[in-house]
């Protein structure tokens, strides 16, 4: 299962945003531009901007996530949202040996899918092994001969071989990341991919990051979640149908499982 962790963000994030949106309203100088945003001003300027769709100031707030336990296939939808800042676990660098592997739960839920699965998992093990050992043989022997010691030619032949190794992994195999996005790119996260009509894994994500940051700036965030969360549903006859639980869970995010 997919995990998520909130390691950083901006100081007072619901201020630091009031406080550019006040900076815009106001003729308040910077030295005062903080001066009397208590939180209940605070919460009416982030309102506020929420009413009438002013959405640059909540740029000023970041905030950064690890996410561990999640596929490459998640990696190539997660890397979609483009404002945003990742750090990703290399393959290059990495050696992948007795990989970690994301089951879908639509597989798991089959024994005999499972199964094949699993097997198809180790088939890509093993033959991720012996192209790295095969790779790593020919680079080694290269490099001393090109005068090399063995010992240093051993460490810097496997870093060559996993590079190409690699590519036999399955999308499946695990990976870990930071990823760092401001509010306004989180708002546009959470709208495409907390909908029921997004991939699983990373509606899973969505909806653990989104916990998060309600955890720490509940007023920035009330409002986000899925487009129907907000008014009705863009996805015309895709719609999953299911509205008005839909709302329930974003409303009540907090006391879900």
């Amino acid at each position: 299962m997919a995990k998520v962790a909130l390691i950083a963000y901006t100081p007072q994030p619901e201020q630091t945003v009031a406080a550019a949106a006040k900076l815009c309203y106001s003729a308040a100088d910077v030295e005062h531009i903080m001066d009397g945003l208590t939180e209940e001003k605070t919460a009416r300027f982030v309102e506020m901007l929420s009413e009438i769709g002013h959405e640059s100031p909540i740029e000023h707030a970041s905030f950064t996530f690890a996410i561990e336990g999640v596929s490459r296939a998640f990696l190539a939808q997660m890397t979609r949202h483009r404002i945003a800042s990742y750090s990703v676990q290399s393959q290059r660098y990495v050696a992948e040996h007795q990989f970690g592997y994301v089951i879908p739960p639509e597989i798991e839920a089959i024994p005999e899918a499972r199964q094949e699965f699993i097997e198809s998992m180790e088939e890509a093990q093993r033959r991720y092994e012996t192209l790295t050992r095969l790779l790593q043989e020919k680079h080694q022997a290269q490099m001393v001969a090109e005068g090399k010691k063995p010992e240093e030619a051993a460490s810097a032949a496997q870093k060559k071989a996993i590079e190409d190794a690699r590519f036999v992994l399955p999308n499946a195999c695990e990976t870990k990341m930071i990823c760092t996005m401001n509010a306004r790119s989180l708002y546009n996260f959470f709208s495409h991919r907390c909908c029921n009509r997004a991939q699983w894994e990373i509606q899973e994500v969505a909806i653990q990051m989104l916990r998060l940051v309600r955890g720490v700036a509940p007023n920035l965030f009330s409002h986000c979640g899925p487009p129907c969360v907000r008014g009705g549903c863009p996805e015309g006859k895709m719609s999953c149908g299911k509205m008005t639980e839909v709302r329930a869970y974003y409303k009540n995010l907090e006391e879900q499982p």
